[in-house]
């Protein structure tokens, strides 16, 4: 049958393709969004900007929207006949398929859930429940006919019937009608609604126009309208054709049938309101009484009627609650995005004012750095001058004291080179660890005292600077230990060239008296003249003939020394001239003085060589070795104490240095971390501003 007009059921169509393109957009922006806030949450950075319920409520809309636009996919308004046996059900969806289709007939025909849907196909067919066979739909009747059923075929299951939508326009929407066996043949009428009833838009009772509602009938829809709120119910009162034998009772037994439906819809099921109203639709069967033309125009108005209102019920049963349960999502999809946006703006700011409080705290370490370090420069220098002069003070004082400390030194001595030897590495080791000893009582307890107050003072200077975990382990970064100078002085080797004069030396002989009289090294100069006649040596002012040639001295170029030097040359080249010359000498003293005289002195200048020759024992020759060592060693002392003190300075400047250069380390890694923190930061402010942004776009969409 060709359409005059757009039919009723195009609505839902269109609604269906709204509302599903409405669902991906919907499942597009909430997947989205849960991308999102999964990413959100998932971000260790990024805490407390987005909840677990948060990212498993947005999860869980996300398989909702699957679910919901897989059931839109496949959306059918599906309406379901019921009523008693034999009360024209097949043959009502015969005459709405415009074939007989549907087994039907007087009797139980129908003995299982018939499914009438539309193909795109030629050719119509059917298939079993349970099977992917296509069976031909002639078949159905073999199937499905109570008086000749498929004996595999139970009440209870379903046959899919598809029809040619080309041969039934109501099939080209997305309709489906189901058929049912009689429910007054059955007793598990709870599995039958539970199995073919709960996803129905609209249920169809076909009642018998020769009688009235029966309670089977009343109770099938009692227990659908228990499982169901208000289900979309239509009474469809058949046989009307028999009343055309009494027409005078038409009308009563019309008001009849609309009052005992209309009682049973709204007073005992409660689905419609008072107000609405049915309209009673007569049967379409085959039989030609009279009035069937005026019938059949009444039916193709009720075909009008049906389309219209199992539309609007399919729409409103198959979309209404979708269409709620979006605007639910979108407006809780919108409060999760405000949430996070707030609680994104929240951490932003906190990280701004926690990124300037870094920033600020890095240029104070920065600056303040660089002030203790000037600063812990002149106090390194002023500690180090100190010590230096400590140590050179000390030092002195100690040379001076030598000859205790050589003194102090008791060993095996001998003349012996071998023993000598041994003698001289034994005493420089008791020098340098006297010297060594004395210096460290006199200076390292001030020493270490001074520099640990240094210490002590660049520590408290730099803690604040210093990283929290470094401030709590100060004990092991700056081990409190005693600090000890070590003195060098390397005795054996200043030593080495020491060279003693062990041998006896008559006190008033005369090389003993040039000594004496001149010193060690102008006597020196003194014997080797008498030694050597060529040597020259300066003269003093001319007195004899053979001197007048020499340039005469004078005070400004003649030192005391250059007059005694060659006054004593003077003397002894008198005395060494001519034996003739000590003869007279000594005939003049033996006259003038007496021999007794003489005599005397020459015993006692014999006893006293005697005697001093007797006593020049090994402890003489020992202490002679220590006087001269005592001697040398001074000289040689006194030349590196500068080095020594400098090098006690330097020993001081390093460990003070030392302890500052570790907590300088210890303070980079401050401004590092702080340089971190502050680059952190600042990936984290463009974070929370890009998800700021995404979450307030995403919370301003709408479909």
């Amino acid at each position: 049958m060709a359409e005059a007009t757009v039919s009723p059921l195009k609505h839902f169509v269109l609604a269906k393709k709204t509302i599903t393109a409405i669902f991906e957009q919907l499942l597009d922006y909430v997947t989205e969004g849960a991308a999102f806030v999964e990413a959100t949450y998932r971000n260790p950075e990024l805490e407390r900007i987005a909840t677990e319920d948060e990212l498993a409520e947005i999860q869980a809309y996300k398989k909702k929207l699957a679910v919901i636009g897989e059931v839109l996919s496949r959306r059918h308004m599906k309406v379901a006949f019921f009523g008693r046996t034999s009360s024209g059900k097949s043959s009502v969806i015969n005459a709405m398929l415009w074939d007989k289709v549907l087994p039907s007939g007087i009797g139980h025909t129908t003995n299982c859930f018939l499914s009438v849907e539309g193909t795109d196909g030629d050719k119509a067919y059917l298939m079993t429940e349970g099977s992917d066979e296509k069976k031909s739909v002639k078949t159905v009747n073999q199937l499905a006919h109570a008086l000749h059923m498929d004996k595999d075929l139970k009440a209870g299951c379903l046959v899919h019937v598809f029809w040619p939508k080309s041969k039934c326009a109501l099939l080209r929407d997305d309709l489906v009608l189901v058929d049912s066996p009689g429910t007054d043949v059955t007793t598990e009428l709870d599995s039958w609604i539970d199995k073919f009833c709960l996803d129905a838009d609209v249920f169809v009772l076909v009642a018998n126009s020769e009688s009235t509602l029966m309670n089977t009938e009343k109770h099938f829809f009692h227990k659908v309208n228990e499982r169901l709120s208000k289900p979309n119910i239509f009474i469809l009162n058949n046989r009307w054709d028999a009343s055309a034998s009494e027409p005078e009772y038409m009308e009563d037994v019309r008001r009849q049938h609309m009052e005992r439906c209309l009682t049973f819809l709204v007073d005992e099921l409660k689905v419609i309101d008072p107000v609405e109203k049915a309209q009673g639709m007569p049967e379409t069967g085959g039989a030609l009484a009279e009035g069937f033309q005026t019938r059949f125009q009444e039916f193709q108005n009720f075909e009008q009627i049906f389309e219209e209102c199992i539309s609007q019920s399919a729409v409103k049963t198959k979309f209404e609650q979708h269409t709620i349960r979006a605007k639910q999502i979108i407006d809780t999809v919108k409060n999760i995005m405000d949430a996070i946006n707030v609680a994104a703006a929240e951490k932003r700011v906190l990280s701004m004012e926690e990124r300037e409080d870094q920033k600020d705290r890095l240029d104070f370490v920065r600056n303040q750095l660089n002030i203790l370090t000037e600063d812990t420069k002149e106090k390194i220098k002023r500690v180090t001058e100190e010590v230096e002069n400590k140590v050179s003070s000390a030092m002195t004082d100690e040379i001076c004291r030598l000859s205790v400390l050589v003194d102090e030194f008791y060993s095996d001595f001998h003349p012996s080179p071998q023993v000598l030897k041994l003698y001289k590495t034994e005493l420089n080791k008791h020098i340098e660890d006297g010297l060594g000893k004395n210096l460290a009582d006199r200076c390292s307890s001030e020493v270490n005292e001074s520099m640990h107050q240094s210490q002590q003072e660049i520590i408290e200077n730099l803690k604040p600077l210093l990283p929290s975990g470094a401030q709590n382990q100060l004990h092991l970064l700056i081990p409190c230990r005693k600090f000890d100078l070590s003195y060098d002085l390397n005795c054996h080797s200043l030593c080495a060239d020491f060279q003693e004069d062990i041998m006896f030396h008559f006190s008033l002989g005369w090389t003993s008296l040039v000594n004496r009289f001149l010193g060690p090294k102008h006597a020196q100069r003194v014997l080797l003249g008498l030694a050597d006649p060529n040597l020259q040596i300066p003269r003093p002012l001319a007195t004899t003939p053979s001197a007048a040639s020499l340039p005469a001295a004078t005070p400004e170029n003649t030192s005391p020394d250059d007059f005694m030097v060659p006054l004593v040359m003077s003397l002894a080249s008198l005395t060494s001239r001519t034996s003739m010359s000590i003869i007279v000498v000594g005939g003049v003293i033996w006259k003038t003085v007496g021999w007794k005289l003489i005599s005397l002195s020459l015993s006692m200048y014999g006893l006293l060589y005697l005697y001093e020759r007797l006593t020049w024992t090994t402890k003489a020759k020992e202490r002679a070795f220590k006087q001269q060592f005592v001697n040398y060693a001074t000289e040689k002392l006194q030349m590196i104490v500068s080095l020594t003190s400098a090098n006690c300075s330097h020993q001081v400047q390093q460990e003070m240095a030392t302890t500052f250069a570790r907590l300088c380390q210890q303070v980079d890694i401050t401004q590092k971390n702080l340089e971190k923190e502050i680059a952190r930061l600042s990936k984290e402010i463009d974070q929370l501003e890009n998800i700021q942004s995404h979450s307030k776009q995403a919370s301003s969409w709408h479909c």
